[in-house]
């Protein structure tokens, strides 16, 4: 029952505050991800005496085609989900720091993509996961195009245009999966779209070959890798902060999470043909970003290159088929997701003092912000993986898992925290410690307000620096068990 709690509160509050206006509606929106994220962190506590049993609700939503709404967590699910709560109250929280026209709306719109991306994270239902997955883009493509930047309008059809495509192609692969089901025990439908019946499918090599690619291109956009990537830069650039936050945070998740969960095991035989290309593909995003990277202005698309070139690393690992990499791709999504929103935050802390992003006008800002500094320095050392930061963990185990698969890829894809020490350093030396700029003497430190964002990411980023085997201890059944039908 909890588990339809999750998913259901950020809706009823998005609905409340499409009634709700001014000091209220941000107390409401508030309050709503707080207590989300409170019942979240509950189900956890009480997940590792129960089990993933206790969470698991299925209902007969269409019966006579045997669709079910089906939800339910397990240690892979529950990580995203504790993700998706921790976060949303701090960007929620980001948002308040801007005056956005009509601001309910916009809390709204928050909320209601908080359960688009829940859903797909409990769904065990391939339609179901479906209609989750085209509900949580549908927020972001009106956060997007309502409150971008100037060319909002053409850097969101770009990316409508790209998750579409990709999502049809997903659907015709799960329609094509579902008309070879039978019948689920005790359903008088003549197929099942549960998880479990695509699981236990007997498809052809040549079948899992092509249907790889029809499921895999709305992960691909989703991630996004080379080179599905090209939209991704623009709508982060343009995006405002907090969608650019959900954005980055949260939602590419999706694609490593749908590739872990209804990928790998639905068409192992497919996963095997395609592994090597992917890796590839994977390792040349991770170097094409870096280098896109280092040559950046702007801070905002700085970071946007910077997060393609570290899910590179991740669609590697995953691709390496390896306990060590699928578990590194579960740690570095937590860390990954912590570090990006508090580096966009951060970017645009600086925006609102300065009126802008551009790196050569900035320079000396250290001066009078010294909590600031600190606070960024702490965010790019994690995404540059500094040992004991969460950022090192999970690219540790990552590379570890593609050497496993291959030295040479495993090293080529290494030169990943050397890139990126480069180009965020440098950013941090010009942005911060460079010769004074006209902002140097005006600019002022980060407000209370601003700290309640950054000290529980901080805090976050050593508790899993410190403390990785909380996590790893949570997520390695369903690795293992992910693992074990690729094998079969």
């Amino acid at each position: 029952m909890l588990t339809a709690v999750l998913l259901f509160l950020p809706l009823a509050a998005a609905l409340l505050l499409l009634v709700v206006k001014g000091a209220a509606a941000r107390a409401l929106a508030f309050g709503a991800s707080l207590l989300e994220f409170v019942i979240a962190a509950y189900v956890a506590f009480d997940f590792t005496r129960h089990g993933s049993t206790a969470y698991n609700l299925d209902y007969r939503w269409i019966a006579s085609a045997g669709i079910n709404f089906h939800i339910g967590l397990d240690g892979l699910s529950l990580l995203m989900v504790l993700l998706t709560t921790f976060l949303v109250p701090l960007i929620l929280l980001s948002a308040f720091k801007r005056d956005y026209d009509n601001p309910s709306t916009f809390y709204a719109l928050v909320l209601f993509m908080q359960t688009g991306l829940l859903g797909v994270f409990v769904s065990l239902d391939a339609f179901l996961f479906y209609f989750f997955w085209e509900v949580a883009l549908i927020p972001i493509y009106l956060l997007a195009g309502a409150w971008g930047g100037e060319r909002r309008i053409a850097v969101t059809l770009k990316f409508f245009l790209y998750t579409v495509v990709g999502s049809l192609l997903m659907l015709a692969g799960f329609v094509y999966l579902y008309l070879q089901t039978g019948p689920a025990a005790g359903s008088l439908a003549q197929h099942s779209s549960e998880l479990t019946a695509f699981y236990n499918l007997k498809l052809s090599a040549a079948e899992q070959s092509w249907l790889f690619w029809l499921i895999f291109a709305a992960f691909a956009v989703k991630m996004p890798i080379f080179p599905f990537h090209t939209w991704q830069p623009d709508t982060y650039t343009e995006a405002p902060a907090p969608a650019t936050m959900l954005l980055s945070g949260i939602m590419l998740k999706m694609g490593i999470y749908g590739t872990l969960r209804w990928l790998l095991p639905v068409v192992p035989l497919g996963v095997s043909q395609w592994q090597k290309p992917v890796i590839i593909l994977s390792v040349i995003g991770i170097i094409y970003g870096a280098i896109i990277a280092i040559r950046q202005r702007d801070v905002k698309r700085l970071i946007a290159y910077s997060s393609l070139s570290h899910v590179g690393l991740m669609a590697a690992g995953v691709f390496s088929l390896t306990q060590i990499g699928l578990q590194g791709a579960v740690v570095q999504m937590l860390a990954h997701g912590v570090n990006v929103v508090g580096m966009f935050f951060i970017a645009d802390a600086i925006e609102r003092r300065t009126g802008t992003r551009y790196i050569p006008d900035l320079g000396g800002l250290t001066r009078r912000t010294p909590i600031l500094s600190v606070c960024f320095l702490i965010m790019l050392l994690s995404t540059v993986a500094l040992p004991l930061t969460g950022g090192f963990v999970g690219e540790f185990l990552l590379l570890a898992g593609v050497y496993e698969y291959n030295a040479w890829v495993g090293a080529v894809a290494g030169l990943t925290i050397i890139f990126s020490a480069v180009y965020l350093l440098r950013m941090f030396q010009r942005v911060m410690l460079g010769p004074d700029s006209s902002f140097s003497e005006t600019i002022t430190d980060l407000t209370g307000g601003e700290l309640l964002v950054l000290v529980p990411l901080i805090a976050l980023v050593f508790w899993i620096g410190l403390f990785p085997n909380i996590f790893l201890h949570i997520s390695e059944p369903a690795v293992t068990n992910i693992l074990a039908l690729v094998g079969r």
